[in-house]
């Protein structure tokens, strides 16, 4: 994809595009058995969805005999990055703050991320002087 603020996944891209960044390549069944792990989708649905997605330019795909293999089409980190920019200026104003206290608000953290939270802080902090 070559200009990033096209990337605009839904949610069921989302969840789609995880699989392929978590297994590089793999066909449209082997997708749809990951999804159906945790709820129930149709194959013919998840076929759709990532033609569409192909056709997006989300996902890359290539003749393997008579399957399709897919593969991402943009990078795992700059996809989180343009999401997180947007729903930081339309949810949080602009507000990094806001965002990470929300989010450390809303779900348990763990003692191991809090301690890579506090890295981070760190890391800032030294780099900031």
């Amino acid at each position: 994809m070559s200009e990033n603020q096209n990337i605009k996944p839904t949610a069921a891209e989302l969840e789609i595009l995880q699989i392929l960044w978590e297994k590089s390549e793999v066909t449209v069944k082997e997708v749809n058995e990951e999804i159906n792990k945790k709820k129930y989708t149709g194959y013919t649905t998840t076929l759709k969805t990532m033609q569409i997605m192909f056709d997006k330019g989300l996902v890359e795909r290539k003749k393997d005999g008579r399957s399709h293999i897919y593969s991402a089409a943009i990078k795992k980190e700059k996809t989180q990055q343009v999401l997180l920019d947007k729903i930081l200026e339309t949810a949080f104003g602009g507000s990094a703050s806001k965002l990470v206290m929300q989010a450390l608000g809303n779900k348990k953290t763990t003692k191991e991320e809090l301690q890579e939270i506090k890295e981070l802080i760190n890391k800032l902090e030294r780099d900031s002087k």
